[in-house]
């Protein structure tokens, strides 16, 4: 049986074409190619740039992938789907 179980590490394993839903390979570039790297993996991302000490609302939306940057506007942590 094929294990579609996405684990710790927030990416999908198993089944082909499933949508990608961590990027930990981000961290440390700009938002903008962070932000181009993950419209590639997943077209239909609704992505939100975060800026340090901002805050960000609690709901839930599989679309969305939070970008959080860093003061020099670097990916400070891996951007993910909400």
């Amino acid at each position: 049986m094929l294990n579609c179980y996405s684990g710790s590490s927030g990416h999908s394993t198993g089944l082909a074409g499933a949508p990608k839903t961590s990027w930990p390979e981000l961290v440390g570039l700009t938002a903008g190619e962070a932000e181009k790297k993950v419209k590639e993996d997943f077209p239909k991302a609704e992505i939100q740039v975060v800026p340090p000490n901002h805050f960000v609302t609690m709901d839930y939306r599989t679309s969305r992938v939070r970008i959080h940057v860093d003061s020099s506007g670097k990916v400070e942590r891996p951007p993910r789907t909400d």
